[in-house]
């Protein structure tokens, strides 16, 4: 695995959304922010994975829906899939380098396109919702996680996850504890035990019991621990049944 980059470092970047005035104030707030540089803003997937053929960036963000030309990035034998072609995207881009972070922004907080963004693997892929855009520090944040190997999922997609399993008996939420779900709604925003702690007004010796016993109770002990945290959130939408479910 690469060294971790220097913060001081600017993340190179590509952007992709077919909305040219989102695109290119996507492009000013990050600029100016002194921490990225954009190497291509474009309006395709097709534009996208060439974009990111040619500059090898360090991540890419791209909106979940683009042009309907766009839907060509998956296999021959995908059928056109709407509001998908950003995902295909980022499926293709991780397969062809994984080195590449891709975060994902959606206007959807159905939690089965998350869940199709994550079907191959979670690390280096993040799910936001798209007024994130306007929170600036979050939005670094997601990308430096993916960057790193690190994976996101929004808040929000995963507040009605929860709350949606959490009232079904056969679910294995129903395991858990009130305090061990609001450890897991913290581990899914990218916190780590130290953040919890504060988060939750709790020792970091408490936060890792619970930690563990989330793992126990979700039967994901024997996972790679790199992955179990965002593999605690994918157990619910696997059990959510919402493969099928994408509206």
């Amino acid at each position: 695995m690469a060294e971790p980059r220097p913060m001081k470092e600017p993340l190179r970047i590509v952007i992709a959304d077919d909305n040219y005035l989102v695109r290119e104030g996507t492009r000013r707030l990050l600029e100016d922010s002194g921490q990225v540089t954009v190497l291509a803003a474009v309006g395709s997937a097709a534009e996208l994975l060439d974009a990111v053929r040619r500059a090898r960036p360090d991540a890419v963000l791209t909106d979940i829906r683009m042009p309907p030309a766009g839907a060509a990035v998956g296999g021959a034998d995908d059928a056109v899939r709407p509001a998908m072609e950003g995902i295909d995207a980022a499926h293709a881009i991780r397969a062809a380098d994984p080195d590449i972070g891709v975060v994902v922004l959606s206007q959807y907080a159905d939690e089965s396109y998350a869940f199709e963004l994550f079907r191959n693997g979670t690390a280096g892929l993040a799910y936001l919702l798209k007024d994130r855009v306007g929170d600036l520090q979050q939005l670094l944040a997601a990308l430096r996680e993916v960057t790193s190997g690190g994976s996101v999922v929004d808040p929000q997609v995963v507040d009605a996850l929860v709350s949606r399993r959490a009232r079904l008996r056969e679910s294995p939420l129903a395991r858990l504890t009130p305090r061990e779900l609001d450890v897991l709604r913290e581990m899914a925003q990218g916190r780590g035990n130290a953040g919890i702690a504060a988060e939750l007004s709790l020792s970091e010796s408490s936060v890792e019991k619970y930690v563990n016993a989330i793992f126990t109770k979700l039967d994901l002990a024997s996972e790679q621990l790199v992955h179990r945290r965002v593999a605690a959130v994918l157990t619910f939408l696997r059990d959510a049944g919402l493969r099928s479910a994408r509206g």
